[in-house]
């Protein structure tokens, strides 16, 4: 199990507190710190986890050196804010082993769940429009948050590509599907994910994404990005106000949420092409 972490410490007891729980005879954690700017001076882990370091920024560079430590035939990725369920690593790795490991990547639930029993419009959005992973599969890839893939199948393929801060899961699914991999989704393998909750939250991960479609990729690839940002969202629109759970008070709310992050793309697009880094959350 391979988990970067990037200035979250203090998000680590609690992901041990689920792992500990898991249904499952053996397996080993990897933390791979990615340039934190405080780490506990001796982090305490359990007998299961090992901590390692990653210079070079970038979460799917520290996935590729816990890919490169890693004793396991089979890998299971997620990360620091998610909360396995009990049976996350049976289900997944059961997934695998039945869609045949040589040839596909697996792709677990994730549940966005709020903080508290009522969220707020931030993570009401987020519980609809985020970490969609379902649907992410149906396109070809799945995200990193919770992803199954036997080691020797991750090394033939190429692991990740470390350049990028945002984007390599569905990259490296891709590049995969290119050489006949298939992405399998597996309902059972449940990872809980907190939503979300602040305007700031929300403006971090737009940044971070933008980042990643607009540097990264073939110029095709990276234009059409690019006329897509500038393109009024309509697809998520549609996708709030037809979801029955929302009243019209609340599709309003997130609409104009999506309204002004619409915004926040296109100006991080354009500092982009005016020669900005991309952002790293």
């Amino acid at each position: 199990m391979i988990v970067p972490v990037y200035n979250q410490w203090q998000l680590v007891p609690e992901l041990l507190a689920h792992l500990k729980q898991q249904d499952f005879d053996s397996f080993e954690l990897l933390l791979v710190d990615n340039g934190s700017t405080h780490i506990p001076d001796q982090p305490e882990l359990p007998a299961f986890a090992r901590l390692l370091h990653c210079s070079t920024p970038g979460s799917y560079a520290a996935r590729n050196t816990g890919i490169e430590n890693a004793g396991g035939q089979y890998l299971a990725f997620t990360d620091t804010d998610c909360r396995p369920s009990p049976y996350w690593l049976e289900y997944g790795l059961t997934c695998l082993r039945e869609h045949d490991a040589n040839k596909t990547i697996v792709g677990g639930a994730i549940e966005v769940i709020p903080s508290g029993d009522e969220p707020n419009h931030y993570e009401r959005y987020d519980m609809v429009l985020g970490l969609r992973q379902a649907h992410y599969i149906d396109r070809g890839y799945a995200t990193t948050a919770n992803l199954f893939v036997a080691k020797a199948l991750c090394e033939s393929i190429g692991g990740f590509d470390a350049s990028r801060f945002s984007g390599g899961d569905a990259e490296f699914c891709r590049r995969a599907g290119r050489q006949g991999i298939h992405v399998a989704y597996c309902q059972d393998a449940l990872i809980r994910h907190p939503a979300r909750d602040s305007w700031q939250a929300h403006v971090h991960k737009t940044r971070r994404i933008k980042g990643g479609q607009i540097r990264h990729g073939t110029l095709s690839s990276r234009v059409r990005f690019g006329v897509k940002i500038l393109m009024p969202p309509v697809w998520a629109w549609r996708t709030i106000l037809q979801n029955k759970q929302l009243t019209p008070g609340q599709q309003l709310h997130l609409c104009f949420i999506k309204a002004r992050l619409w915004l926040v793309e296109i100006a991080e697009l354009a500092r982009l092409l005016a020669g900005g880094a991309p952002k790293r959350e």
